[in-house]
C-alpha cells in the first residue's frame, strides 16, 4: 500500500518541467461548440463566455438563500507571486493558474488535487533601467517620491487566466513564452518562445483560443528598443506562431505619422495585458491596448494620437489582419489606460461592445465596424471631456502635464476602474462594476532618451481619497447599459478589489481589500451575504457546478497593483491585511 502511495504523488522531471503523476479520469475534451457555448454548469472561457459577460446561468443560489452560504473546501495557491487568479472548470474539474507558471488540477467538489504542472527555474531578467517598468499595467511607487512603473511585475509572474482546447490547458509565462500541458496529466506538451524577456516582455495575462488558434497579448512594451508591443496568434497542436500583429503603428506603416518623426526604437507601450473576447458571428477578436510610454506627451515627445494605444482593436483571429480600431484617448497622457475586457451585447439594434477604462467612462462601440456609439461618464473623473455624442475627447485647462508642473487629477494613475473585470447580468441589462476612488497630484518628470531606458517617466505623486466617496475608497456600482444610469452603488473603506461575477439567481459577488466578500441582490444592491477571508478578496471569482451542485469560488491574495501595493496602506493604513497568504475559498449552499 505505502508503495502505491508513494508511486501515485511521484514528482516526474520532464521536458524542462515538473509535474504531478497523476491524471483526470475519463477526460472529455472540450470542442470549438463547446468554447463558443459552454454548458451551464461550466466555466471554460476567462470570463465564461466568449463575449466576457462574467455571468453564470446557475440558479440554485439566489437572492432568497444566498444568506446560507458555506465554506465548502479552500485551498493554497502559491505565496511566490501575486494572485489574480481565474479558475477554469470543465466536468467537475477545476484547473487554477498559479503565479510564476504554475497551473493545478482539482476536484471542483472536494478541492483533492489531481496534478499540478510546475515550470523549472529559470533565469530572473534583469531589472528594468531607472526609468522604466516592467508592464503588466499596475504601478508601484514609494510614497511621496514615486517613479510610478509597472514595478512590481518584475519576476511576480502573475497568471490572470489560462484557457482550455481539446485536451490541453493553455498558459502564458513572465519570460514571454506560451505553453500547453496535458488537461489529463499536467504534462508539457509544448513551450513556444515569444519575445525577449531581457528586453522586458512578459505575459500577465493569459490566452483565449478561437479557431484552434491560441492568441495572447504581451506586456513589457515601456522600453525603448528596436520592437514594438504585439498580440500573436499560435497554433494550438503545435504552438507555432502563425501571425503578430503589432500594437503600435511603425514609421511608413497606416498610423505610423502619429507618432510624428519618433523612430522605431523611441515608440513605446500599447501593451496588450488583457485578455481579449471574441464574436464568432463577426469572426472578429477584441482586444484593447495600454498607454504610450512614457506616458506624459511631453516626456515621449509625440503631439499626435500615437496610434494604436489606448484602443480597442478587431482582428481576424486567422490571420491577426486588424479589420478596425477605435481610439478612445488619442494622444493619452497621464496612464489612463483602456486596456480592459471588452464586454460583448446586442442591444437598441445594435451589436455592441462596451469597455471602461481608468477614467470610469462606459464607451459603447458597433462592434462590426467600430463606430462609436456613446459615452456615458459616472462623473468623478476630472481630467477631460468626453462628447456623449460623439465620444470626441477635450482635456481640460491645466490637466496635460507639463515637465516640473504639478497636475491635480481623478482619478490617480491607479485609477477609478482597472483589471478587476466588470460582469454583466442580462435580466437586470445591468453592468456591475468594481471601483477605487481616489486622486493625485502629480510632478512628471524628464527622461534620458537612449536605447535601453524609456520607462513610464518619474512621476512625484501624492494621492488623496476622492472629494465625492465620503471618506471611502472602494464602490461597487451597478449601471444601466442603455440609459447610463446609475442604479445603486455600496461604497468601502478599502478598495474594490475583486472582478464582478454576476449569476441567474440574480445575485452579484464582488471583494474588496479588506478582505470582505458581498452578495448582493443584483436589482436593489441590497447585501444579502458577506464573509471574511483570509487576506484581500482578489482576483475573477466564478460559479460553477460539480456533482450537481452550485458554488462560488473566490480567489484571495497578495501583490495585485497599486490598489494594494500602494493605495490602500498610503490612504488606509488603519486598515491592515496579512502579506501571505494567496488561496482560493469555494462557498456553496448547506
Amino acid at each position: 500500500m505505502r508503495t502505491r502511495f508513494v508511486f501515485s504523488i511521484v514528482i516526474t522531471i520532464l521536458s524542462g518541467s515538473l509535474w504531478l503523476a497523476a491524471q483526470v479520469k475519463d477526460f472529455r475534451p472540450v470542442t470549438e461548440a463547446m468554447l463558443r457555448n459552454p454548458s451551464a454548469g461550466d466555466w471554460l472561457n476567462w470570463r465564461r463566455t466568449d463575449n466576457a459577460w462574467g455571468y453564470s446561468p446557475l440558479d440554485q443560489i439566489t437572492r432568497q438563500n444566498v444568506g446560507q452560504l458555506q465554506l465548502a473546501w479552500s485551498w493554497s495557491i502559491d505565496d511566490t507571486g501575486s494572485n489574480q487568479a481565474t479558475p477554469l472548470v470543465h466536468d467537475g474539474i477545476m484547473y487554477l493558474p498559479n503565479p510564476r507558471g504554475v497551473i493545478q488540477a482539482l476536484d471542483a467538489a472536494t478541492g483533492d488535487l489531481i496534478w499540478e504542472y510546475r515550470p523549472a527555474a529559470k533565469p530572473t531578467p534583469p531589472p528594468p533601467s531607472p526609468n522604466s517598468s516592467a508592464g503588466g499595467g499596475e504601478q508601484t511607487a514609494i510614497p511621496r517620491l514615486a517613479q510610478i512603473a509597472g514595478g512590481d511585475a518584475v519576476g511576480r509572474g502573475i497568471q490572470r487566466n489560462i484557457a482550455i482546447f481539446g485536451d490541453r490547458i493553455f498558459g502564458t509565462t513572465n519570460d514571454a513564452h506560451v505553453v500547453a500541458v496535458s488537461a489529463r496529466t499536467g504534462e508539457l506538451v509544448w513551450d513556444t518562445k515569444v519575445a525577449d524577456p531581457n528586453l522586458g516582455y512578459e505575459y500577465t495575462s493569459g490566452p483565449i483560443v478561437v479557431r484552434g488558434k491560441v492568441i495572447a497579448g504581451i506586456t513589457g512594451c515601456t522600453r525603448y528598443k528596436e520592437d514594438v508591443c504585439f498580440i500573436t496568434g499560435h497554433d494550438a497542436a503545435t504552438g507555432k506562431e502563425l501571425w503578430r500583429t503589432s500594437t503600435i503603428a511603425r514609421p511608413g506603416e497606416p498610423g505610423g505619422d502619429t507618432w510624428g518623426d519618433l523612430p522605431l526604437h523611441f515608440r513605446a507601450g500599447g501593451d496588450a495585458w488583457i485578455s481579449g473576447s471574441y464574436d464568432p458571428e463577426t469572426n472578429l477578436i477584441y482586444w484593447g491596448t495600454a498607454q504610450a510610454k512614457p506616458w506624459a506627451r511631453v516626456v515621449r515627445g509625440t503631439d499626435g494620437d500615437a496610434l494604436y494605444t489606448n484602443s480597442t482593436l478587431a482582428l481576424d483571429p486567422d490571420t491577426g489582419k486588424m479589420k478596425w480600431y477605435y481610439q478612445h484617448l488619442p494622444g493619452e497622457t497621464q496612464d489612463m489606460d483602456e486596456v480592459f475586457e471588452n464586454i460583448l451585447i446586442d442591444t437598441g439594434g445594435r451589436k455592441s461592445l462596451f469597455k471602461m477604462g481608468k477614467l470610469g467612462i462606459l464607451w459603447q462601440l458597433d462592434r462590426t465596424n467600430g463606430q462609436f456609439i456613446r459615452a456615458s461618464d459616472i462623473g468623478y473623473q476630472t481630467i477631460m471631456d468626453v462628447n456623449p455624442q460623439t465620444g470626441k475627447v477635450t482635456y481640460y485647462p491645466g490637466k496635460i502635464p507639463r515637465i516640473g508642473v504639478e497636475v491635480d487629477q481623478c482619478p490617480s494613475t491607479s485609477g477609478f476602474k482597472s483589471w478587476r473585470a466588470m460582469a454583466f447580468n442580462p435580466q437586470t441589462n445591468a453592468l456591475y462594476i468594481p471601483l477605487t476612488l481616489n486622486c493625485e497630484k502629480a510632478t512628471f518628470g524628464p527622461i534620458q532618451k537612449e536605447v535601453g531606458g524609456g520607462g513610464v517617466g518619474p512621476v512625484r505623486r501624492r494621492d488623496y481619497k476622492h472629494p465625492e466617496a465620503g471618506g471611502n475608497l472602494g464602490e461597487f456600482l451597478a449601471m444601466d447599459i442603455s440609459s447610463g444610469k446609475i442604479l445603486w452603488r455600496h461604497r468601502t473603506p478599502s478598495p474594490s478589489n475583486t472582478a464582478a461575477l454576476a449569476t441567474a439567481g440574480n445575485v452579484v459577488f464582488g471583494g474588496d481589500w479588506d478582505r470582505h466578500v458581498y452578495a448582493y441582490d443584483a436589482a436593489s444592491g441590497k447585501i444579502l451575504w458577506q464573509s471574511r477571508l483570509s487576506t484581500s478578496a482578489q482576483g475573477f471569482p466564478i460559479s460553477y457546478l460539480a456533482k450537481g451542485k452550485q458554488y462560488v469560488a473566490i480567489p484571495a491574495g497578495i501583490g495585485g497593483g497599486s490598489w494594494s501595493t500602494l493605495i490602500a496602506p498610503e490612504l488606509a493604513p488603519e486598515i491592515r491585511r496579512p502579506n501571505s497568504g494567496n488561496s482560493l475559498f469555494v462557498f456553496a449552499l448547506p
